[in-house]
């Protein structure tokens, strides 16, 4: 009788699989694969006869016991970024912080062009032979997936950001047999779990010479992009080609569309996503396990890329992007692409760096604590964490219940294959609620803010006397 997987049994039982198939790829029973479940994200599936020795677990992300040697991201990153030479409580450990572009790339990426031109300089220079990075897909129910480039001409078709779900399950197995090293890309959990593996597999740790890490907003059903889709007059099933991040240079950053074919007419279609309202402060068709992560910065890459949410980086259509280079080589690509004019980049300080991702932090890191606790008193289980002990106002507490609720309304009434009209007004009432809620805390927050300031000056007062 075959046992169950020890990441089956306890992982995605409890919701906190995030798909990035490193345990599938690294399961010495070959007893999994990745499939699509009922709320659109890929996750593992028993396949074949399985020892349940546990070495799916090891590799996870979101392991719940962890090994002390890799509990968190701070001892991870001990291991593997040994060079950095500065260390941020939410950056963690770093050489240093930009922002700006890289203007041959700008234009055909989806924020400042960053991540094409740092691969691009690894595999001018040798230091890697291929670029493990999302790319089209041809296979049925599938938009994207991960795929070895070996040429910089591959590299600039996959270019761009994919809102769609994605797995490292089939590569890595083709990472092991190539010559030479690969540079890979990911958000931080996938990072994570890319981090696990080489610290248990030597051939990986050999052949993985660089990661490039994506700040991510969250990982997002399929459902989203039949939304959106279907937000157009799309049918799901003729969705060809989609398109998440399409600039307007006339506009700001955040005024993107989404683009996609119509396989019915062969006609191109685009949306503004900006009418839709937030997709992304509001938890809609996003992963479970995202609510416990604490990685904002993708801290565990040889370099961290992401967009300057802020201004006056956000007013420039074109993108613009935040650069956290962790190990000499990443610091080196960013300086010598600075001497000779093909990067325009700034530097920034700590306080800057985390303004731009104001929304994540407050989400990810202060957040997070309330969160665990709540799942803690259903007895659920939980990964280690490093952040759970702020205190919070009720104001922002309801927030955190109302955002969680959206999350989970948005795929139960979206997987019953609903309209995209009955859909949105189904939700209308409860995105109009967490942005009362919202605007309460906001100004719950202002008004702590402008007591401790006339208490602070009221004692400065008092010492004068």
């Amino acid at each position: 009788m075959s046992k169950v997987p020890l990441v089956i049994e306890s992982i995605v039982a409890n919701d906190l699989c995030v798909g990035c198939g490193v345990c599938v790829a690294q399961c010495p029973s070959d007893a999994l694969v990745m499939d699509w479940n009922s709320q659109g994200f890929l996750q593992p599936k028993l396949k074949d006869i399985c020892n349940a020795d546990g070495e799916c677990l090891k590799v996870c992300p979101f392991n719940f016991e962890p090994e002390a040697s890799v509990r968190t991201e701070d001892e991870i990153s001990a291991l593997f970024l040994k060079q950095s030479n500065q260390s941020s409580e939410k950056i963690g450990r770093y050489i240093n912080l930009y922002a700006g572009f890289a203007s041959k790339f700008r234009l055909t990426s989806s924020s400042g062009g960053l991540a094409t031109f740092v691969l691009s300089e690894l595999l001018s220079r040798g230091e890697v032979q291929h670029v493990v990075s999302v790319k089209e897909a041809s296979g049925k129910n599938h938009f994207f997936e991960y795929g070895v480039h070996s040429c910089k001409e591959d590299l600039l078709r996959a270019s761009k950001t994919r809102y769609f779900p994605v797995t490292l399950s089939e590569v890595l197995s083709q990472v092991k047999l190539l010559e030479g090293k690969v540079a890979v890309t990911g958000v931080p959990c996938f990072v994570k779990a890319l981090r696990l593996a080489q610290n248990r597999d030597l051939v990986l740790r050999a052949k993985i010479g660089f990661i490039v890490g994506i700040i991510c907003g969250g990982l997002k059903s399929r459902f989203y992009t039949d939304f959106l889709a279907e937000n157009m007059g799309v049918k799901p099933d003729n969705v060809k080609g989609p398109s998440y991040r399409v600039k307007d240079l006339m506009s700001t950053a955040s005024d993107y569309s989404f683009a996609c074919e119509d396989g019915a007419t062969n006609l191109r279609k685009e949306l503004k996503m900006r009418p839709l309202g937030d997709m992304w402060g509001t938890g809609l068709f996003k992963a479970n396990a995202c609510d416990y992560c604490d990685d904002v910065a993708t801290e565990l890459a040889d370099i961290s890329l992401g967009d300057a949410w802020v201004e006056p980086f956000e007013k420039d259509g074109a993108g613009t992007s935040v650069v956290v280079t962790r190990t000499l080589l990443a610091e080196r690509i960013i300086k010598d692409g600075l001497a000779k004019g093909e990067l325009c980049l700034e530097e920034i300080t700590e306080e800057v760096f985390v303004h731009t991702q104001r929304g994540s932090y407050n989400h990810r890191h202060n957040g997070l604590g309330y969160r665990m606790k709540l799942d803690r008193k259903k007895g659920l289980l939980l990964p280690p964490k490093r952040r759970d002990g702020y205190s919070l106002s009720v104001f922002f507490k309801l927030v955190q219940l109302q955002r969680m609720r959206l999350r989970r309304i948005s795929l139960s009434y979206y997987g019953k294959r609903e309209s995209p009209q009955r859909f949105i007004k189904r939700i209308a009432r409860e995105r109009q609620l967490l942005k009362l809620l919202t605007r309460f805390y906001h100004y719950h927050m202002r008004m702590v803010s402008l007591w401790n300031r006339m208490c602070s000056n009221t004692f400065k007062n008092n010492e004068e006397c």
